[in-house]
């Protein structure tokens, strides 16, 4: 019906990435694309989404005020939000009894081709962030961005990528290109911190045949990798790419985006009582569960590490340095997310922040 289509975390991989329908990844953690379709569109059918807080960016991806949303899904709760025309059921069975109602009708061409136009500048945007310059990162280190724009070159047809906690959501849902439909695993329910090895390792009982490639951070990493070893004693052989950026980065943007300096979340900033910074030799700790590993010096070895993952026998675990100050993704959506700031505070840069808040929620509330 030429209807262009955006995608929410949970629903990437739904359609390929060169469908000239394919608008993007929506919401805090997407494309500009997808949000400014979504800005503009009169009428949105949401298909089996929660049309959670980083769906809908605190509900500032839409824009127009005569906006009419029509909501399918299994769960009532979740149809009948934000005040649509709610339709309990199956997706599939009610998209297809709505195609059949449709009939011949087909969206307007102008209409597609501004998706097009849309989805090229996400993708350029893509390119830039996957290929860092000199200077845009810290020394010998590399970025979300440019691990994921490899992976979008290195994968094979039928091999799935995996992630669930942290920074690495938001950059694969903006940064992903789909070659390929249903192989995208992202768990960001509740930003479930551990379950990236573990799930892994189911993902690869179920797919028995292909590579899983599990994108974890230092933080999931140590609160669950025993299934390293899990994977390696019963034979199912993972890839798992761990981005190591020294603690929980994105919790320490978030609070200094609040207006708050940096406290416990990177490893500089932990209190030590004898004042040494003790790092995790991730590729060692893999290799005493009976993986190989290695670690990087540069994101310039990936590409031939990949490769002798990929013909490996086993388990086999790439460490990767990552800038914990790079910019995050979210930072380049053309949308607003409500973070709740404190009511009381004696420090002026939080009392900035507060305010800036405050003038984001009136601008939320008019619709601007």
């Amino acid at each position: 019906h030429n209807i262009p289509v955006v995608e929410t975390i949970a629903g990437r991989a739904t359609m390929l990435q060169d469908n000239p329908l394919n608008a993007g990844p929506i919401g805090v953690t997407g494309s500009d694309s997808a949000n400014h379709m979504a800005n503009e569109a009169d009428v949105v059918l949401a298909i089996g989404t929660r049309l959670q807080d980083f769906t809908t960016g605190s509900w500032t991806v839409f824009k127009n005020p005569e906006m009419k949303l029509v909501s399918i899904n299994v769960a009532k709760f979740d149809a009948i939000k934000h005040m649509s025309y709610p339709v309990l059921g199956d997706a599939k069975t009610s998209m297809t009894k709505l195609s059949a109602l449709l009939g011949d009708w087909r969206s307007g061409d102008e209409w597609s081709a501004k998706a097009k136009a849309e989805a090229d500048e996400w993708k350029a945007l893509v390119h830039r962030r996957t290929h860092p310059q000199e200077g845009d990162l810290l020394p010998g280190m590399s970025s979300y961005a440019e691990v994921i724009g490899k992976l979008n070159t290195s994968m094979e047809k039928g091999d799935t990528v995996l992630t669930a906690a942290g920074g690495l959501p938001a950059e694969l849902s903006m940064n992903w290109q789909n070659y390929q439909i249903g192989k995208f695993d992202i768990d960001f329910g509740y930003s479930c911190m551990g379950y990236e090895i573990a799930g892994g390792w189911g993902a690869k009982i179920a797919n028995p045949d292909n590579d899983v490639v599990v994108l974890v951070g230092d933080g999931s990493y140590l609160i669950q990798n025993s299934d390293i070893y899990s994977s390696v004693l019963t034979g199912h052989k993972m890839i798992v790419v761990v981005c190591d950026n020294g603690g929980f980065a994105v919790i320490n943007k978030l609070q200094n985006n609040t207006g708050n300096e940096s406290f416990n979340n990177l490893l500089e900033d932990c209190r030590r009582p004898d004042g040494e910074l003790a790092r995790v030799d991730f590729a060692k700790h893999a290799e005493a569960q009976g993986a190989i590993s290695e670690k990087l010096t540069s994101v310039d070895e990936f590409d031939a590490a990949f490769a002798r993952a990929k013909e490996a026998d086993r388990t086999y675990v790439i460490v990767v340095d990552i800038d914990p100050v790079s910019p995050a993704a979210w930072s380049k959506c053309d949308c607003w997310w409500e973070v709740g700031l404190p009511e009381v505070t004696r420090n002026e840069e939080t009392a900035k922040k507060v305010a800036d808040w405050e003038e984001g929620r009136v601008t939320q509330r008019r619709g601007v």
